[in-house]
């Protein structure tokens, strides 16, 4: 094991090597973002386009996205170009990662606090002039600070969210930043679906409940949605709640509700994509969400959020909700959602409902 570890440590020394350069970033043309993972990621990270192009507003952003997450940069204006990757598949990602090797990228951003393997390949391909990445923990016996090919480490500042973290990157840029606010713009015709869906609710509290999480364990069972329906309707008899869930489980949530069969309770249309949530998100009055990437999307529009978190506080500092107004009741279990307090869930959505009634 040992060999094999030594093994290991010596190939991404010879990987990571490199000559170093003086190039002063500040002078940098083109620059390239590494953003290929989560929808929830990728909304964390905006702000760094955002304050990047403020102070730096002829400088050409370009992001290596997902296919998941690339929708979440759609119509943002402080990019200038995506590509597309998958971290699962480099043949498949070497044509576009030579297209970004021959533009002749500046310097690149990889967000990434511990060693990633394939990040360092892409990186070695695509060839930028300098690389910033976030403080790196070690890997196979090899220290972050010892890989030469990262020319900028930032703090990963402590007890900080990622949004600070990420944001903390542009610090070689000297840049301080003005916002640290999520950003997601809608096409009208998200905004226009959700209005005509909702209209016939206008003059009820909507409250949101998405279901399920992205991570395996992170949902609400139908026998705690049931409970917390009721429960908020103890608390305000003029409410609207809409389930809100993957597009390939409405036959089952339309199953649930209507064995519910509580009037106050509506199953959302159909989101085709994660931008039409978004835009139902943005009329809802409150949203309670298993899913840190739904409080991402309820942060960007100020939502007032109740989530539940697994008993992790670590990594709820790194992904909490950044609502003005937020609460998050937390589970029994580290690793899932299993045992959340219902009870404790609508002790904090009265606290909400009332603040809002007093807005």
């Amino acid at each position: 094991m040992k060999k094999k570890q030594k093994f290991k440590s010596y190939i991404l020394k010879l990987l990571t090597k490199k000559k170093q350069n003086d190039f002063n970033i500040k002078l940098s043309k083109k620059v390239l973002m590494l953003r290929y993972d989560r929808i929830g990621d990728m909304i964390i990270t905006t702000p760094v386009f955002r304050e990047l192009k403020r102070e730096y507003p002829n400088i050409e952003i370009n992001v290596l996205a997902s296919k998941t997450n690339a929708i979440i940069l759609k119509n943002n204006p402080y990019i200038d170009n995506i590509y597309h990757n998958s971290k699962n598949n480099l043949l498949l990602d070497l044509p576009a990662l030579f297209r970004l090797r021959s533009q002749k990228i500046d310097v690149c951003f990889e967000f990434d606090h511990s060693v990633v393997r394939h990040a360092i390949i892409r990186l070695i391909i695509i060839k930028p002039k300098k690389i910033i990445s976030v403080e790196k923990q070690g890997r196979y016996g090899v220290s972050g600070s010892s890989m030469k090919i990262y020319d900028h480490y930032t703090d990963k500042l402590k007890d900080a969210h990622f949004r600070d973290i990420w944001l903390n990157t542009l610090k070689p840029f000297d840049i301080n930043p003005v916002s640290n606010k999520y950003d997601i713009f809608l096409d009208k015709e998200h905004e226009n679906r959700a209005n005509t869906y909702l209209k016939k609710y206008r003059s009820k509290l909507l409250i949101g409940i998405n279901l399920k999480g992205a991570v395996k364990g992170k949902k609400i069972l139908y026998q705690e949605l049931s409970e917390i329906c009721k429960g908020l309707f103890e608390i305000n008899n003029n409410i609207q709640i809409i389930i809100i869930y993957e597009p390939n489980k409405s036959q089952d949530v339309n199953k649930e509700i209507n064995s519910m069969n509580l009037d106050y309770v509506s199953e959302s249309y159909r989101t085709n994509s994660i931008l039409d949530a978004s835009a139902l998100i943005k009329n809802l009055d409150i949203v309670i969400s298993p899913d840190t990437a739904i409080t991402h999307i309820a942060s960007a529009f100020n939502k007032p959020i109740i989530s539940i978190h697994e008993n992790n506080h670590d990594s709820y500092n790194l992904f909490a909700p950044c609502s003005d107004i937020n609460r998050t009741i937390f589970s029994n279990s580290k690793n899932s959602l299993e045992g959340f307090s219902v009870g404790e869930l609508l002790i904090a959505a009265r606290e909400l409902i009332r603040l809002f009634k007093t807005e």
